[in-house]
């Protein structure tokens, strides 16, 4: 009987269960982290003094969003004279240079059509920084995108982490425009969910977080180190993360300090910004995966299971879904060629591809589900539409799937994602920061 059994499952089945279960094993750690979120409060920190921070802004034809970041900034419940802001206007064509000098900032313009990026320009503001202003004491610095708008507690609360010893941080990330449509919204419940079921866990944990994007502070002294912004890969933010893992550094996390981050509203605009982001993941993977499944057993014990949980982060688990399909795929167009006649190798491949994408749906679902809840209240939007868009969210999610096919064989070139909604931080009520802070 036995003996049946085993004659009936082809290699394919052999297949499938191998992928699965290493999905299983790789992933499972971040339902625990879920767990920990929803039992445990994180540390209330209380600052002893105030401290002497930048501001870095990498802008590139932003005149539209620019005035809004900077106002948010001036008008933080922090003392300004311990707040400068730079504006890096890198390879503009616009008037952000004009919009940010008119609105308080020390302008730094860039023409650089070879080194193109973020990164890059991170770094020039940084040189010009250190060179022309080294006199003015910044113990840390902060980064943001044009795009941002700051709740007014925000230095206050970052304040406070850094005080009690972070040398780096990020923070809270909400959306200005979660109800725009349903790619917006997809963006916005993923960066919740990457707050509130990833860093605020790992916060809990006392294991390093990931800096994402903008939203952020890196103490001074690892700038000095490093001499300057030295993460340029097309993630320049997981390189910076993968880097300071690696040497040993815990990246805080600050769930008290809220940024709002405009959200891409077309697909060309989202599939030529996640397409970078894959792209990325796949060379900070490239570049820094060795190094850290080496240190899961080589770091200091205290920064093992971060070099384990960032190699995670950056390994393509994306391609574990990718390979399934594309392997059974391949046996149901060898099956249709008619070199491949097994039928329960075919039945196989069908219900594989199947169970795969439905696997992927339901969980992205059932995290887009508990994230729109949890957060409820600190979401900007109709009943109506968040019932709706946790049902959009799955597909949305989906879409990385093409996106980092493609990511695999297709050159990438940093292409400029336009910003136009322009709000005022006076609309982001302290009601709504309040709810969010009675939630965690």
């Amino acid at each position: 009987m036995l003996d049946q059994f085993f004659s009936q499952i082809s290699f394919v089945d052999v297949f499938n269960f191998c992928v699965f279960i290493a999905f299983t094993i790789c992933y499972t750690y971040q339902l625990y982290y879920v767990f920990v979120v929803l039992t445990r409060k994180p540390r209330e920190l209380v600052a002893k003094r105030n401290h002497k921070f930048a501001v870095v802004v990498s802008a590139r034809n932003e005149a539209a969003v620019i005035g809004d970041l900077i106002h948010s900034i001036k008008v933080q419940n922090y003392p300004s004279e311990l707040i400068d802001v730079f504006v890096i206007a890198d390879n503009c064509t616009d008037d952000t240079a004009r919009v940010a000098r008119e609105a308080g900032a020390t302008v730094f313009p860039r023409a650089n059509d070879k080194e193109v990026g973020k990164g890059y320009a991170l770094d020039y503001g940084f040189q010009v920084i250190r060179e022309q202003y080294a006199d003015r004491g910044y113990e840390a610095y902060f980064v943001f995108d044009a795009d941002n708008v700051l709740d007014v507690n925000y230095f206050r609360e970052m304040n406070k982490t850094f005080d009690n010893g972070a040398v780096a941080s990020t923070s809270y990330r909400n959306s200005k425009n979660y109800d725009s449509n349903w790619i917006s919204a997809g963006y916005a419940v993923w960066f919740l969910r990457e707050a509130k079921f990833l860093n605020q866990a790992r916060l809990t944990l006392n294991t390093s977080c990931a800096v994402s994007g903008t939203g952020f502070f890196v103490a001074a002294d690892i700038i000095e180190k490093h001499g300057g912004w030295k993460w340029h890969l097309l993630t320049e933010d997981i390189e910076f993360s993968a880097s300071s893992i690696l040497e040993g550094r815990r990246i805080s996390y600050c769930p008290t300090a809220i940024l709002y981050d405009e959200q891409p509203t077309t697909f060309r605009d989202s599939w030529n910004q996640r397409f970078r982001w894959a792209k990325g993941f796949y060379q900070v993977f490239w570049h820094y995966g060795a190094r850290l499944a080496k240190g899961i057993a080589t770091n200091p014990k205290g920064s093992r299971f971060a070099c384990y949980d960032m190699l995670m982060t950056i390994a393509p688990g994306m391609l574990l879904t990718i390979v399934s399909v594309t392997f059974n795929a391949i046996i149901l167009a060898l099956a249709s060629m008619g070199l491949m006649s097994t039928g329960v190798m075919v039945a196989s491949s069908v219900s594989s591809i199947f169970f795969c994408l439905m696997n992927y749906l339901v969980f992205m679902f059932m995290f887009g589900v508990l994230t729109t809840f949890v957060e409820w209240d600190s979401i900007r939007s109709t009943t109506g539409k968040k019932v709706l868009y946790m049902f959009t969210f799955p597909f949305f999610m989906l879409t990385y799937v093409p996106i980092a096919l493609v990511a695999l064989v297709k050159k990438c070139k940093w292409k400029p994602i336009q910003h136009s909604i322009s709000v005022d931080v006076s609309e982001f009520s302290e009601a709504a920061a309040d709810a969010h802070k009675r939630s965690l």
